[in-house]
């Protein structure tokens, strides 16, 4: 019985799939019946005394419960078969797509289909990740080919390595060669978006480059990210146009070292009065003028310095520059996903003023903690590296940055339409040191180019590397481990049981 028992159990969980499978199930059937047959040969007799035994009344119990809890494991098997749940119990929801992949595959209008390209077909984690697309809508299809049995579809799509993804939706096409979850999540923005918003970044005031690779301060990173996003990015040379083209969808004034020229706020001006989108990323000691025009759409970006003191194991508290926050305004669409900590190196104050203009509504976005304050003696903390909080200091919780609604058809020189600016009292926070990592700086920026943008879909959590604690097996070394510990050692203590338990009767 013991035999006939591990047989079932080999046909259920490998389905006769392999000739080894194949054979120890065959060994396993044969050698049940042989000893069954060998058994009852023995004589009727002592099959009526086994029967009439109360330790077979308990041993037939325990074989039907067995069968019974077979039974149970094969109807649950074949449930998730069918009805597919996944539970990801990783701290890092490693398992688990962003909350803006989630989105994006939910408001698909057409069928987004996703060939892997893998060797042999074969590529556990890759099928895995493709799959949770396909878990997430019905639109989504996937299917792992092996280009040397098909040649053809790898020459049709340009495939050229291994381990490549195409995404086909609508009328449009293209591979990934690299597959992540951000690669493909970025692809799928691509192929689901009809035209690219013009995002203009404003030069002319020694801004930080955003070709800039190599160095911290620069921003490429940003750019970048920018562009993942179905973005197209030109720079505006600000001190030479009499006028911000129409063609910018959104302008970045990342912060300016020089200061700004009348005409040169002028122009953006007449670019917000007509409908225009600004973000604005000024650090302390940066651009009074702008700082002036802000302030006239109720933007007050103060002339301060935020300090949040930082304590260290056997160092005592020590003055801290760069403020950890995580208090964000839950209704805002930038900042409502947001719920862990972001960095905000060398940061100003950036608050609504108390009585905005006519037609004008500013949210304050983000503050900063309890222990902070706004060091309004700037000279001191930038030449001295000293900072005091006394009675001319701003006590925290600090604002850091906001955005402004503004109903143009509302304000003092009514024009049509909506204008919105973003303003945030840091540029550190999105150079290439900071925007990426663990914190929500990218998310932060990139939420709040996709409002300015009216892109209110790319609003969330985007995808993050997460490397998940994993160990792999070879083919040989899976079926191995299955074999002892599904197969092996259960039949051996089972035998056991059996043979003590004879040898007492």
């Amino acid at each position: 019985m013991a035999l006939l028992l591990f047989a079932a159990v080999l046909m259920v969980f490998t389905q006769g799939t392999g000739p080894i499978d194949i054979i120890a199930i065959l060994l396993h059937l044969i050698g049940g019946v042989a000893c069954i047959i060998v058994y009852l040969s023995s004589g009727f007799d002592n099959l009526r005394e086994f029967l009439s035994e109360r330790s077979t009344k308990y041993g037939t119990s325990t074989i039907l419960a067995s069968v019974f809890f077979i039974g149970i494991l094969t109807a649950l098997n074949f449930l998730s078969t069918r009805y597919h749940t996944r539970w990801d119990m990783t701290e890092g929801r490693a398992y688990s797509l962003s909350a803006q992949t989630t989105h994006i595959l939910e408001g698909l209008d057409h069928d987004l289909s996703m060939e892997a390209f893998a060797e042999r077909g074969e590529n556990p984690s890759l099928e895995d990740l493709v799959r949770r697309y396909a878990d997430v809508s019905e639109s989504v299809s996937y299917r792992m080919i092996d280009p040397n049995s098909h040649p053809e579809l790898a020459e049709k799509y340009g495939i050229r390595q291994f381990n490549s993804v195409r995404l086909a939706y609508d009328d449009d096409a293209t591979v990934v060669a690299d597959p992540s979850e951000e690669s493909l999540t970025n692809a799928i923005i691509k192929l689901t978006r009809d035209t690219a918003i013009t995002v203009c970044t404003v030069e002319g005031h020694a801004e930080p480059s955003t070709d800039d690779k190599e160095t911290a301060t620069g921003m490429a990173l940003a750019a970048e990210a920018i562009k993942n996003e179905n973005y197209e990015i030109q720079s505006l040379l600000l001190p030479s146009v009499q006028d911000v083209a129409d063609a910018c969808g959104v302008v970045i004034i990342a912060g300016p070292a020089r200061p700004f020229l009348k005409h040169e706020i002028g122009a953006l001006d007449r670019y917000v009065r007509g409908g225009g989108a600004v973000l604005a990323l000024v650090a302390p000691r940066q651009a009074a003028a702008l700082v002036k025009f802000l302030a006239g759409w109720g933007v007050v970006v103060g002339n301060d310095v935020v300090v949040d003191q930082v304590v260290r194991l056997f160092e005592g508290p020590s003055l801290g520059l760069s403020p950890l926050v995580d208090e964000y305004d839950p209704e805002h669409e930038i900042t409502r996903d947001l719920h862990d900590r972001s960095l905000f190196p060398m940061v100003r104050s950036v608050s609504a003023a108390d009585e905005p203009p006519h037609g004008v509504s500013v949210t304050e976005l983000v503050k900063t903690s309890p222990s902070s304050w706004a060091e309004s003696d700037v000279a001191d903390v930038f030449d001295l590296g000293t900072a005091t909080l006394d009675t001319e200091d701003r006590r925290g919780p600090i604002p850091i940055a906001a955005a402004a609604q503004i109903d143009l058809t509302r304000i003092d020189r009514p024009g049509d339409g909506e204008a919105r600016i973003v303003v945030i009292g840091s540029v550190e926070f999105a150079d290439n040191q900071n925007l990426e990592g663990t914190f929500f700086n990218r998310d932060l920026f990139l939420n709040s180019v996709g409002w300015l943008a009216d892109q209110g879909d790319l609003l969330s959590i985007r995808p993050r590397a997460v490397r998940a604690s994993r160990i792999s097996f070879t083919q040989n070394e899976g079926t191995l481990i299955f074999y002892l510990s599904v197969l092996v050692l259960p039949e051996m203590l089972l035998i056991l049981g059996l043979f003590i338990w004879w040898r007492r009767n």
